[in-house]
C-alpha cells in the first residue's frame, strides 16, 4: 500500500512499518483521509483489525466517533476515547 503523502507529511514514509504502526495509520486515515484511503486500509488490514484498533484509540473527534459507533453498531461507551479523560482540557468547544 502506498500511503498518501498528504496524510503522512510529518513522517518518513520509507521507515514506517505497516503492521507495527497499524493503529497510527488507521487513525490518520479515518480522521483525515478520503474514501479511497478508507478502501485501501480495509483491503490492507481487514474490517476486524480496523474495528479492534478504533475501539482502542485514545482520541477521536465527535463526528468520527459517532460515525464508527453507527458503522460498527457499538455503543459509544465501548470506545476507549469515550471513557478516557484527556490530560488537557480544550479551551474552546468547536
Amino acid at each position: 500500500m502506498n500511503l498518501p503523502h498528504r496524510l503522512f507529511w510529518d513522517i518518513d514514509l520509507k521507515t514506517i512499518n505497516l503492521q507495527e504502526n497499524a493503529r497510527f495509520i488507521i487513525q490518520r486515515v479515518i480522521q483525515k483521509g478520503e474514501i479511497q484511503d478508507w478502501i485501501s486500509i480495509k483491503k490492507l488490514y481487514g474490517i476486524d483489525l480496523i474495528k479492534k484498533e478504533i475501539l482502542q484509540l485514545r482520541h477521536l473527534d465527535d463526528k468520527t466517533l459517532s460515525f464508527f459507533s453507527i458503522y460498527f453498531d457499538i455503543k459509544k461507551e465501548n470506545f476507549r476515547c469515550y471513557t478516557t479523560q484527556p490530560s488537557t482540557q480544550r479551551h474552546f468547544n468547536f
